[in-house]
């Protein structure tokens, strides 16, 4: 969850501006593993709490690749199997494209912003490529937390 990580590049600044407020504070340290454990177990919590609640509603989730049908009743065939109900929701989700080497060389260097969740340890260095707000806000919290980042930005045009 990005918005954990947020609050915990918070407190780093407000620890940082302490002493202009007359605090002292000579030795805090930062855990990446903690905070990543705590960051972990909260989105399990939040999924298992979510997942709760859709079963007390008695929605069913049906997971696979599906796409509408030219039935006259509203219904979504999922992996070959035909389901009909008075209200479907298609909850997409989605992929980044992951370049190839050949495209561009050292992609396979890289990670995607999912794998920025899966960080065991904090980067020292960092370069985050694209301009958009996951981007912008994984650069502010990685910086803030200590790592020398770098964001790149393709060259725009008027459109």
């Amino acid at each position: 969850c990005v918005q954990v990580m947020w609050n915990t590049a918070v407190h780093a600044e407000f620890i940082h501006d302490h002493a202009d407020y007359g605090f002292e504070t000579p030795s805090v340290k930062f855990s990446w593993r903690t905070i990543k454990e705590k960051r972990d177990a909260y989105v399990r919590r939040l999924n298992d709490i979510y997942e709760s609640n859709v079963k007390k509603a008695q929605i069913d989730i049906i997971r696979g690749y599906g796409k509408f049908t030219a039935d006259p009743e509203p219904t979504i065939e999922v992996d070959g199997k035909k389901y009909t109900a008075p209200h479907i929701l298609i909850a997409t989700g989605g992929r980044p494209a992951v370049p190839s080497d050949s495209e561009i060389p050292g992609a396979s260097l890289g990670m995607t912003s999912d794998g920025f969740f899966d960080l065991e340890e904090l980067p020292r260095r960092s370069v985050i490529v694209g301009a958009g707000y996951i981007a912008v806000e994984i650069a502010g919290i990685l910086s803030t937390l200590g790592s020398k980042s770098s964001l790149l930005i393709r060259q725009g045009r008027v459109m």
